[in-house]
């Protein structure tokens, strides 16, 4: 067993809810790196993934963390500060990890399991302005609500609240990702994958990728060709150039990359865009598109950079050139990039 607990302290179907979080969390359409989470409740204890840690490791590590389930959810209902501060709410002593961020988003519903993804799917959808009138033709089949995008946290699970019902158990939030939840790891299982099928689209592939041209620029600097040749499609058309630069479309990508993607202007070079960056003060960009040849990457980027950029790529090709879509607002923005659980996330990723 991952957790080095008693048995008697842990569900009797945690080794199958072990085996789903690994599952969905190695598939990067459900979930890409630490991002996601999932949970199952045990009478006043709620179980929930620990923030930073992978879903895709449940089978051999220990990352859930448990909490006492009647106090978040007094919290959540008093509009206390602690609510948006999960480890207040650790059992004593049981973990050194801190629970989720989202850990209050868990504990409004009343279904005994609840996961959250990122599913590439549900954010093709959920980025788009017409995002409501898609899924309502798409989800008809589903007890399903959708959720105007909200910091992750407290008023998040409040927002929540608000347009859940006793038999609500899809809800989709717009720039953030997908909700299901269920009374047993099969019937988690199963609905997850029923609503990612339902939203399913097939990526538009484009051509143009000129390696040469992108190793050239790469010479000598602190960039060089990604790994995976998948993100290149960002930077293929002038279209969907246009909709990476406007700005940032979800929280993962603004805590990993930093807001919007970057293009190299015509006669520039690497050097020339990072001396202007650091000249204002703002880190250097994490990528450059260089329009209708590829991307090129910094060196020294993250883990958790390299996995968002390509989860950008894999949500950009589902998405048409031609609807108008919904970015996170300046202040939407920094407020993730100055949240102290993000930072945290962000120093164990690092790690």
């Amino acid at each position: 067993m991952p957790l080095q607990k008693s048995p008697d302290t842990l569900p009797g179907d945690f080794p199958a809810l072990c085996q789903m979080s690994a599952v969905f969390g190695q598939d990067s359409l459900h979930i890409q790196g630490a991002g996601g989470n999932v949970s199952v409740k045990d009478g006043d204890i709620m179980w929930i993934k620990a923030s930073g840690t992978m879903l895709a490791d449940a089978m051999k590590s220990d990352i859930f963390v448990p909490v006492d389930l009647p106090q978040i959810k007094a919290a959540i209902t008093a509009q206390m500060p602690t609510a948006d501060t999960p480890s207040t709410f650790i059992v004593p002593g049981a973990s050194k990890l801190r629970p989720s961020i989202e850990t209050s988003v868990h504990s409004v519903f009343s279904h005994r399991i609840v996961l959250h993804t990122h599913c590439i799917h549900t954010l093709a959808h959920a980025v788009r302005k017409d995002a409501v009138d898609l899924l309502t033709q798409k989800l008809k089949a589903f007890d399903w609500a959708y959720v105007h995008y909200t910091k992750p946290g407290a008023n998040l699970a409040r927002s929540i609240l608000e347009v859940l019902t006793p038999t609500t158990n899809v809800v989709v939030l717009g720039n953030h990702g997908l909700i299901v939840a269920a009374e047993s790891v099969e019937a988690i299982r199963d609905l997850q994958n029923q609503v990612h099928a339902a939203l399913a689209v097939t990526p538009d592939i484009k051509d143009g990728l000129n390696q040469e041209r992108l190793a050239a620029i790469c010479d000598g600097s602190d960039y060089a060709l990604p790994d995976d040749p998948f993100v290149h499609q960002l930077a293929l058309t002038p279209a969907r150039i246009k909709q990476v630069t406007a700005g940032s479309l979800y929280p993962d990508h603004v805590i990993f990359c930093g807001i919007a993607i970057t293009t190299l202007p015509p006669n520039e070079t690497p050097e020339e865009v990072e001396a202007r960056a650091l000249d204002l003060g703002r880190p250097p960009p994490v990528c450059l598109l260089v329009p209708g040849h590829g991307m090129i990457l910094r060196k020294d980027a993250s883990q958790g950079a390299r996995v968002m950029i390509r989860c950008l790529a894999d949500v950009m090709t589902r998405v048409p050139e031609t609807p108008e879509l919904t970015y996170l607002s300046e202040a939407q923005n920094f407020e993730l990039l100055d949240w102290d659980a993000e930072k945290y996330r962000q120093a164990l990723n690092a790690k």
